[in-house]
């Protein structure tokens, strides 16, 4: 990952403390194209639009495949503020989207919200391996702030 991309997962963060304000749950996530231009944001909705598939890398390629080519996709990368569950990693690899960056994986998540806030807390990396077109995932990236969304969220 190039450096000045973090500012595309400091705004999937942004996603997600909006989700979070909102009353739904803290994640968020960015699509962007080979030119570093933002193309579209999603936000989790599972809790505001009572939609158990309302995360925010599934809402963002509903809306994707909708707008963008397969062609078009195909040059895309996500910036996700938590690393997708094995559902939106489907949805990626549906979508055609073939790299996917993150900031919190979904162990640091697990370990941090407990058995508790339940989930499939599996890698993405497991999902998008098995896949017959390759897909690029890179992460975790450090960030506080990736952390900080879900402090005393899950508790």
């Amino acid at each position: 990952m190039r450096p000045e991309e973090t500012r595309f997962l400091h705004q999937a963060i942004e996603a997600a403390r909006r989700a979070r304000a909102r009353g739904d749950h803290p994640f968020g996530a960015v699509l962007v194209d080979a030119r570093g231009q933002v193309l579209l944001e999603g936000e989790n909705t599972v809790v505001t639009q009572r939609d158990c598939t309302g995360h925010a890398e599934s809402n963002l390629m509903r809306d994707a495949t909708k707008r963008f080519s397969p062609e078009e996709l195909a040059g895309t990368t996500m910036y996700a503020s938590t690393e997708p569950c094995a559902m939106c990693a489907g949805a990626i690899f549906w979508g055609g989207v073939r790299r996917v960056v993150f900031a919190l994986s979904s162990a640091q998540f697990g370990a941090m919200v407990g058995p508790g806030a339940g989930g499939l807390l599996m890698s993405s990396r497991e999902v998008l391996e098995r896949g017959s077109v390759p897909t690029q995932v890179e992460g975790p990236v450090e960030l506080q702030e990736a952390r900080d969304v879900h402090a005393g969220f899950w508790g």
